[in-house]
């Protein structure tokens, strides 16, 4: 990705997209009508108005800077967000996702560039040449968007809609709207049909995306690493505890009908429903423009089947940081059914009960807070690894943002990999979940390597892979996942890669693919080299090197 270069939207192109309700630009550009003071999206029912009468903007954000109010028909608030711009900034990228999390909720914009160690003058002209808006813009755009898709989606009250789209007051609410839309934003709920909402009282939200997008694969990964007692994959759903701020709760996520993902959330705090929608956006990659990203991809004959096989294939994010760190060092050295059943066992005895939790949610995942002094040994893990999870809860709780965006994918790499029982497959895969690194890149992966082998079955070396997935680059994690698809090891298996730090032998190439199934991880919890100097340095041999000497004479 690049920070440099203003975001060329050229005029004809745009207006043909426009004429011809063309689906495929929703999302990636705006359109204000100066005429009526109104913008829009592309796909919007009106009649397309005049080439004169019209300006074209990269984001809801600028055409709202620019002193336009929304569309209440095709609603700009239900857009995919897949900015044509995505994909030229990484700076931008990670100020949205801080953004998204609250970050300008209580500090300011220097704060904010503090944060991704540029400049603020310099974070302000980046916004500028991307968006077309400021920081602050963006901040209270998607504030009010989201307060329009709840009066529109919910039977919320005014009260509870000014506060679960982050507004300080009803006063502040109810002034913006007024300025906004010259109405109360009650008025924008009148005559509007009854929205859905949950037997138990819960917030039920839309969240759209791009289509195509491969459900089923997506609830296959979700499913092979669900954590006993805090997720459950069913059918055609997701559900999982949560705890925000000290509060609990249970989301509920299934497709809907309109290319986007239904989410019943329940929480007893209604300010924490942007966070709460971020993160799910985060955690099922619902950014993500899978006609870009696979067209990129497909120009590598060695992709272009592969992408064409799952074109809606995503990047299954996370919901906790710390909570995937642990998972992935659990991971290590172990095969996937043994590290769920290690977390389950974690979260059962250091998880916090959830009172009137629904069938299989039992407990919130412990905080790092939580297992800074337990003894983690009586788990059945080993010293070294009990160790490391004890070391990286005081990490975390050490600095909190410590899963949080770097200003590049190598600082947080840098970052990552001093945690301990961290090496650089563990990093990079936090990365790519947890960070939403799209360029986030495990090249030691033995299961990338596999598939990346040639017609003899000789398998690339990680250098050799690394170089050749330059030409992947922005969307590396992507390739990763579709060349993991094709081995079949997406969704129900992992395998964890040979780490320099580790003295476990690698797989050999003739045995079969189930014989060494290993979960998420590096292998590298290990006491580091025990097994090694135990034999003195020297691998064990294989049982065709044992077999080979046996038949020249050489004891076993």
């Amino acid at each position: 990705m690049r920070d440099d270069g203003p975001m060329d939207l050229d005029p004809e192109a745009c207006y043909r997209a426009i004429a011809t309700r063309d689906a495929r630009f929703d999302g990636r550009l705006f359109i204000a009508v100066t005429s009526t003071g109104i913008y829009c999206r592309p796909i919007c029912p009106t009649r397309t108005p005049k080439r004169e009468n019209l300006v074209f903007y990269p984001s809801a954000a600028a055409a709202q800077e620019a002193g336009f109010r929304p569309c209440l028909r095709c609603r700009p608030e239900s857009a995919p967000d897949i900015g044509v711009w995505r994909g030229t900034s990484n700076t931008v990228s990670r100020a949205l996702a801080l953004i998204e999390k609250g970050g300008l909720d209580g500090a300011d914009v220097e704060a904010l560039a503090e944060r991704l160690g540029v400049g603020e003058r310099q974070l302000r002209r980046l916004f500028r040449r991307h968006l077309g808006a400021s920081p602050i813009a963006v901040a209270q755009t998607r504030r009010v968007l989201l307060a329009k898709h709840l009066i529109h989606e919910t039977r919320l009250p005014m009260s509870e809609v000014a506060l679960a789209a982050g507004f300080g007051s009803i006063r502040r609410f109810n002034e913006t709207f007024q300025q906004l839309f010259g109405r109360p934003p009650s008025t924008l709920r009148r005559g509007a049909p009854a929205a859905p909402t949950g037997p138990a009282g819960e917030v039920v939200i839309l969240l759209p995306y791009r289509a195509p997008y491969d459900w089923p694969a997506m609830l296959a990964f979700l499913r092979a690493r669900a954590i006993p007692g805090v997720e459950t994959v069913s059918e055609d759903g997701y559900a999982r505890t949560i705890e925000i701020g000290g509060a609990h709760g249970i989301v509920a996520v299934r497709p809907s009908a309109r290319n986007a993902l239904r989410a019943a959330i329940q929480f007893p705090q209604l300010s924490a429903l942007p966070t709460i929608v971020a993160r799910l956006r985060r955690v099922f990659d619902l950014i993500a423009d899978p006609e870009v990203i696979g067209a990129h991809l497909s120009e590598d004959p060695a992709l272009a089947p592969l992408v064409a096989a799952r074109p809606g294939l995503r990047v299954a994010g996370a919901w906790d940081g710390f909570e995937l760190a642990v998972r992935a060092l659990l991971g290590q050295q172990i095969t996937v059914t043994a590290a769920r059943g290690l977390a389950g066992r974690l979260v059962a005895t250091y998880g916090k009960p959830l009172a009137g939790g629904a069938e299989g949610l039992s407990h919130v995942f412990p905080g790092a807070e939580r297992l800074v002094d337990a003894d983690l040994s009586t788990l059945g893990l080993t010293r070294a690894r009990a160790a490391a999870l004890g070391s990286l809860a005081r990490a975390v709780v050490a600095d909190p943002q410590i899963f949080g965006p770097r200003r590049s994918l190598e600082e947080a790499i840098v970052k990552l990999r001093a945690l301990p029982g961290v090496g650089e497959w563990t990093a990079q895969y936090i990365a790519m979940r947890e960070m939403r690194e799209p360029d986030a890149f495990p090249a030691a992966d033995i299961g990338l390597m596999r598939a990346m082998a040639d017609r003899k079955g000789r398998r690339p070396t990680p250098g050799a892979l690394l170089a050749r997935a330059e030409r992947w680059r922005p969307w590396r994690a992507y390739a990763a996942q579709h060349l993991w698809a094709s081995q079949g090891m997406s969704y129900d298996r992992g395998e964890a890669p040979r780490d320099d730090r580790s003295p476990v032998r690698p797989l050999h190439p003739a045995r079969p693919a189930a014989r060494g199934l290993r979960a998420d991880g590096d292998r590298e919890a290990r006491d580091a080299g025990a097994g090694r100097a135990a034999r003195g340095g020297r691998a064990r041999p294989g049982r065709a090197r044992r077999r080979a000497g046996a038949a020249r004479g050489r004891p076993r």
